[in-house]
């Protein structure tokens, strides 16, 4: 015999009543037919449940074990009962399933957006853009979004709302976006020293970079003139001047007179997020958006041949097929 929920039910139902008599009235079984029923668990598991005294019935160390976990995967098993019936019913009136992203601004997004009008043509996806990662974390856990694709500095930790969790997609160094007039441009790695002179620029956020870049300067032995926080468009308009140079991912659009260089020494690094909420309706989506994510993060890097050479050389950034958890 295999166990199965209906036995963990049975099990948490005696523990609860600490009685079999009780037990069988509550679930509508006959006290023999429970008994049996008992047995055989036990037989399934190599050992004694449950002991009986004139105290009544108490669990045993290896059924304190078997209740211990049925507490994690029955109330598991429920939600994901309740979330697929929720999305059941809104699929049976013939209105599509929206599927509600956030991003702050990065590659990945339009990238997303083409894969998932391919795998599910059924599902309007709508969007939200917001360079706070901890405003689409906060949008998330309020329901108002179903997954939100983050960056964070570094080894930091996700936004800390709680009731989320996340993945990690990717994981690429810091590259620096320069005029390809400046000669320095056309070498392999630049270091961070040889900048020290630069105007710098990047795009807005939430998190510790602008710290964790000052240290890195602070290393290379100077302080950074200033850190412009602006849009893309003036970063790009910066560099094609010549009047800065720009902190972005590897994997940033290329453009004709612009050139991404890496970092000698990587650094400063950037990790890709994506979170979701546990009780959200699109959690059993998630594995899928995870895997979808990634796919998509593999084929950007295959259309940037630079990038892809350096990763040969630095075998540990690009995707990130690991599947620990954060909370």
């Amino acid at each position: 015999m295999e166990l199965e929920l209906r036995h963990l039910r049975i099990m948490c139902a005696i523990a609860e009543l600490g009685s079999i008599t009780k037990a069988a009235n509550t679930l509508g079984m006959a006290q023999p037919a429970l008994t049996a029923q008992l047995k055989r668990i036990e037989r399934t598991l190599g050992g004694k449940l449950f002991l009986r005294d004139h105290t009544g019935t108490r669990p045993t160390a290896l059924g304190l074990l078997v209740l211990d976990r049925a507490k994690m995967v029955l109330p598991a098993v429920s939600s994901l009962h309740d979330e697929a019936a929720r999305l059941a019913q809104h699929a049976g009136t013939g209105e599509p399933v929206t599927l509600r992203l956030g991003s702050a601004t990065g590659p990945m997004l339009g990238a997303l957006l083409q894969r998932l009008g391919t795998t599910h043509p059924d599902i309007h996806v709508a969007t939200h853009t917001s360079w706070s990662a901890n405003k689409l974390a906060d949008m998330t856990a309020e329901g108002a979004l179903d997954f939100a694709f983050v960056g964070v500095c570094g080894d930091a930790a996700p936004p800390p709302e709680p009731g989320l969790r996340w993945r990690t997609l990717a994981h690429h160094p810091v590259f620096v976006l320069m005029s390809a007039r400046d000669e320095r441009a056309q070498r392999p790695e630049v270091e961070l020293g040889a900048l020290a002179n630069e105007r710098w620029c990047a795009t807005p956020g939430d998190g510790c970079f602008g710290d964790c870049f000052a240290s890195a300067c602070a290393r290379s032995g100077f302080t950074p003139r200033s850190l412009y926080e602006t849009d893309v468009l003036t970063c790009i308009e910066m560099v094609e001047s010549g009047h800065a140079v720009v902190l972005c991912q590897p994997l940033f659009h290329e453009i004709p007179g612009i050139v991404a260089v890496p970092i000698a020494g990587n650094p400063l690094s950037w990790r890709n997020l994506v979170g979701w909420s546990e009780r959200g309706e699109m959690g059993p989506f998630a594995a899928e958006m995870i895997a979808l994510s990634r796919a998509v993060y593999g084929e950007l890097i295959d259309r940037r041949p630079t990038y892809s050479k350096y990763l040969e050389l630095n075998p540990g950034y690009g995707v990130d097929y690991t599947d620990a958890g954060m909370r």
